[in-house]
Parts: structure tokens; sequence; C-alpha cells
């Protein structure tokens, strides 16, 4: 498992789109599996679910991504997981690191252009 966490400032549904269209776009295995929208007044969180194949695993692994808003102040959470194949304590880690940190240059690259 891999964990990375940034709190941003921008408009919440820019980002969101612009990182489902960079994740999608950046990887040919990579899809989106499922995700859900919640608001309470005016704050909102979005999850969304991906996953991708990792050559280095030889298998597929996920990435759950949790989108915090209020107004223009954004909090993001990026947890991979999968990737090992072994049956009771994971033998490496790389593909998820790699997802997450992918991720996450995505998430810079945009607060660096805003």
């Amino acid at each position: 498992m891999a964990k990375i966490e940034r709190r941003l400032k921008g408009n919440f549904d820019s980002f969101l789109s612009n990182l489902d269209k960079e994740i999608l776009g950046g990887s040919v295995s990579a899809t989106f599996q499922a995700g859900s929208d919640f608001a309470a007044g005016d704050v909102r969180c979005a999850v969304r679910v991906y996953e991708r194949y990792s050559m280095m695993g030889g298998s597929r692994l996920g990435a759950n991504i949790t989108l915090l808003g209020h107004g223009d102040d954004l909090s993001l959470s990026i947890i991979t997981a999968g990737g090992s194949q072994a049956v009771f304590f994971k033998i490496n880690t790389f593909g998820e690191e790699a997802f997450a940190e992918k991720i996450a240059g995505i998430v810079d690259a945009w607060a660096a252009g805003r």
C-alpha cells in the first residue's frame, strides 16, 4: 500500500475532471472502476477508484482517490493497493508506489499550472 496526501487550492470540478482525464490517458491499462459524490452544505466529497496493470507485479492494482472540497480549499488522499502475488504477506509494493507517484505527479503539475 502507498498513501499520498495533498492540500490544494482550486476549482473542485476542474481538478476532478483533469485528474480523471490524466489518469485514464496516462496508461493504456488504466480503467475507472467506480465513484461516488457527496455534498453537505457547501462541502463536497468525491471518491474515485481506478485500476491499472502493473508490469512489476504482473497483476492489476487499484488506486482509491478521495477529494474533499470547501470553496477553493481541496484536500486529496491517494491510496493504492494490490499488485502483490503473495498469499500471506506482500512481496513487493513497487507497482503500488509507482501508481501513487504517477497520480501525485498529475496533482503537482495541475497545482503548478494554476
